[in-house]
């Protein structure tokens, strides 16, 4: 197996590329705006998740069924809020940050778990640090990638338990707050309804939405989404779509290169990127299938969690971007990886 990650000098690709291709597509920017559609897809994702449960408790279901329905619509449902919520993250749905803010964390309802102020800080640390160890928290620790290694049932292990995975990795990073008001609110607030479905539904309603998360994160088809984005699949690329049917139930989320590209633009106009720039995007290698995904990198021997590309910045090559990002003015920031 590797002993290290793949290191490189350059910057960050997504930030060079998306101020070409607005350059030569300025309509891209009519996409840069909120859209607030996507909070009704929240409440009906929540919804279907609760009548689920309502549903297991009134046909007083075995943990069997349960499983059955956490790992085919439970998951499929909470990683679809998981995406929600990140677009909730990017201030996509609202023009108030302040909203955007409540709905992610009405994104948690349905997940039973309040990670959405945690997830919007780290994760906007990850389009601004992409790939920096210090800062992103979507690489592994050394010591996880070293006791993983490129064995299938470790491999297996860790999907299983990459929720906790999730919550230890921004504990190492040098930048971003762990509790602010924020956090705390969300925490109480999704202490509360948990306590109201566990009360007003019953408690194997409740158990159904935690099940759900751990798999919709986990060892499951849509888990292969952390290693489809940002794992090396072609010497020297660094961010991976996803262009499968997937999409449909999930919100385009496997636009990443795009994402990556315009952070701004909600999740209804990602496909559009990629029409208008097919030069751009069409020669990216990407992924068809999570499923197979997923497969590959349990049993292939040459997948390990070092299968990353990881950039070494300095100090000044900081300075030089940030001074580079404010000469091109405000209008640029849309577009930037941030």
């Amino acid at each position: 197996m590797r002993q290290d990650f793949e290191y490189t000098p350059d910057r960050n690709p997504h930030a060079l590329r998306s101020r070409e291709i607005l350059k030569k597509y300025p309509q891209i920017r009519e996409f840069m705006k909120p859209y607030p559609l996507t909070s009704l897809f929240i409440v009906l994702v929540t919804a279907i998740q609760l009548v689920t449960g309502y549903f297991i408790v009134a046909k007083d279901l075995n943990i069997w069924w349960i499983l059955l329905l956490a790992y085919t619509v439970g998951a499929l449902c909470n990683h679809a809020l998981y995406v929600l919520m990140h677009d909730a993250g990017h201030d996509a749905i609202f023009k108030s940050r302040f909203w955007n803010r409540i709905w992610c964390i009405f994104t948690n309802i349905g997940q039973a778990f309040p990670s959405a102020m945690s997830f919007r800080t780290f994760h906007n640390i990850h389009h601004s640090n992409l790939n920096e160890y210090d800062y992103d928290a979507d690489l592994a620790f050394h010591k996880e990638a070293k006791w993983v290694r490129n064995i299938w049932w470790r491999k297996a292990l860790w999907f299983m338990f990459f929720f906790a995975v999730e919550v230890a990795r921004p504990m190492r990073l040098k930048k971003g707050k762990v509790f602010d008001k924020w956090m705390v609110g969300n925490f109480l607030f999704i202490i509360l309804t948990d306590i109201a479905i566990y009360k007003f539904i019953g408690p194997w309603a409740l158990g159904y939405l935690m099940i759900s998360t751990l798999f919709s994160v986990g060892l499951h088809p849509v888990g292969a989404r952390w290693i489809q984005e940002h794992y090396t699949y072609r010497e020297g690329q660094e961010t991976y779509g996803y262009y499968g049917p997937m999409n449909l139930l999930q919100f385009n989320i496997g636009y990443h290169n795009e994402h990556h590209d315009f952070y701004k633009v909600p999740w209804v106009h990602l496909p559009k990127i990629r029409a208008i720039a097919p030069e751009y995007y069409n020669n990216l290698y990407y992924h068809t299938s999570w499923t197979k995904l997923i497969l590959d990198f349990i049993f292939n021997p040459e997948r390990d969690l070092y299968l990353r590309i990881v950039r070494k910045r300095d100090k000044s090559d900081r300075l030089r971007e940030l001074n580079e990002k404010n000469s091109t003015g405000p209008s640029s920031s849309l577009s930037m990886g941030k």
